[in-house]
């Protein structure tokens, strides 16, 4: 765990140098906490798919506080498309990554991207957590982490109909129900710290 707590504190220095915020915990309760600190009272919050966030107790959190939350991913069917699109206008969106680089850069991937959009473009703040587990060497490595285990583990989560929830390994496939179809990559920032990213010193989520 020392050797990982190191790690991402230079972790933390190039997402700085990238015009992000960075912190790290130690613990998912310690970074529930942060969260009630950095979000006051009454803000919009809306999210995107996480494991972490639930791992944490997150979504607990903004299902429980004083805050106008909705989840566009337990809405009725009627809802879907407006809740999505409110994400565009919340105060806070909070999301996890597929994969931060040493370089300060976070990788994501997303089938319709409903996620990995609000994170460019929208909420006045971003918030991304993710443990430990989800730093990498670089891109190639995120890539990799990418293909060999968050996008086969999160299809066979979601109950995907796809070649990679079956073999545990992208397959590159032209399947309807893919989950990898729109690729970021979140470097130097124009706007300072609108992205928070909160390093967990737990290993969370895929």
């Amino acid at each position: 765990m020392f050797t990982e707590e190191k790690r991402a504190e230079r972790v933390m220095e190039a997402l700085r140098s990238n015009r992000m915020e960075a912190y790290f915990v130690k613990t998912s309760e310690e970074a529930a906490a942060l969260v009630k600190e950095l979000i006051p009272e009454g803000s919009v919050c809306r999210v995107g798919g996480s494991r972490t966030l639930h791992e944490t107790g997150i979504i607990e959190l903004l299902e429980n506080g004083n805050y106008d939350y909705r989840d566009s991913h337990v809405v009725s069917a009627e809802e879907v498309e407006t809740a999505r699109r409110e994400a565009f206008f919340a105060d806070f969106f909070l999301a996890s990554a597929n994969a931060i680089t040493e370089d300060g850069e976070i990788y994501n991937v997303d089938g319709a991207g409903t996620r990995v959009a609000p994170i460019i473009f929208g909420p006045k703040n971003v918030i991304l957590v993710a443990g430990t587990n989800k730093i990498v060497t670089d891109i190639a490595a995120a890539e990799d982490r990418l293909r060999n285990l968050a996008a086969p583990a999160n299809a066979k989560r979601l109950g995907c109909k796809t070649p990679c929830a079956e073999t545990g390994t992208c397959m590159n496939c032209k399947s309807p129900a893919r989950i990898c179809c729109s690729y970021t990559l979140l470097g130097y920032q124009r706007i300072p710290n609108r992205i928070k990213v909160i390093i967990v010193g737990e290993h969370l989520g895929y």
